[in-house]
């Protein structure tokens, strides 16, 4: 019976976020994300087409995933430059007496966080519409849970400081993009793509295992604070991070398997 109360009062609390120029602006926003994909998957395959001269001999598989990755470089360093600004720079997340942290956002919070769904949407939709040719079941699931989260986050205003930190770790994920260019490109053996590697690694080691590592720390120490957020948003907190921590932790255990094969394969060639 509480937990039925607990849901209830939350969608009450939602309801009383939602205004309708929120919601106009949350839609302007989401518009504005897949937007920026259409413009960026054309502008990627013009450029290619022009400065990579292999481009036109890539196939139209090939063609599809080189124009989508282009696009999701570009949102990723979008959302970490400001992720990191709203995390670091701003004071929307400074912990003070007035205020729950968990229940703060602005009005460019909001736009990051639209902008971003966005692109998740755009990027889902190819993925399924290909599928499986530009990602598996792990990557739905992925855009899926992040999807979830996202909307609950900007439908209610609560927890877009654990949203920040995750879209945080999208850093890492032109390094990914980069690795596989080089690769079609036929430069698995430069030093260019070992230099991408290692610097993947560490990336990943930082953003996506040591950054989740302080995600988990920062909930326990906190909360007081996290117990108090609607109680959908409080189940996907505790669900959802775990659930992208070990899907992290795999591909990082393949990120590492092929590091240090490219590394050995580079040692014996000398």
């Amino acid at each position: 019976m509480v937990w039925v109360m607990g849901i209830g009062l939350g969608l009450m609390n939602i309801a009383t976020h939602a205004t309708p120029t929120r919601k106009l602006h949350w839609l302007s926003s989401i518009f504005v994300g897949m937007l920026m994909c259409k413009i960026v998957y054309d502008l990627t395959g013009a450029i290619s087409a022009l400065l990579f001269k292999g481009y036109s001999k890539l196939s139209n598989k090939e063609k599809l995933e080189w124009n989508n990755r282009g696009f999701s470089t570009f949102h990723a360093i979008v959302v970490a430059a400001g992720s990191l600004y709203l995390l670091l720079a701003s004071d929307l997340f400074v912990d003070t007496q007035d205020e729950l942290f968990t229940t703060r956002s602005s009005t460019l919070s909001d736009t990051i966080i639209g902008v971003s769904l966005g692109y998740f949407l755009s990027d889902l939709a190819m993925i399924l519409y290909n599928y499986p040719a530009l990602g598996g079941v792990e990557y739905v699931l992925h855009h899926g849970l992040s999807m979830f989260a996202i909307i609950s986050s900007l439908w209610s205003g609560e927890a877009q400081f654990y949203i920040f930190l995750v879209l945080f770790t999208e850093s890492t994920t032109p390094f990914v993009n980069l690795r596989w260019h080089l690769d079609v490109a036929g430069l698995k053996n430069s030093k260019f793509y070992i230099y991408n590697g290692v610097a993947l690694f560490f990336g990943w080691l930082v953003a996506r295992i040591m950054l989740f590592m302080f995600f988990f720390y920062h909930m326990i120490i906190h909360f007081d604070q996290v117990k108090k957020v609607f109680s959908l948003g409080f189940y996907s907190l505790i669900t959802i991070p775990p659930v992208l921590a070990v899907m992290n932790a795999f591909w990082f255990w393949k990120i590492a398997r092929g590091m240090i094969k490219t590394l050995r394969k580079a040692q014996h060639s000398h």
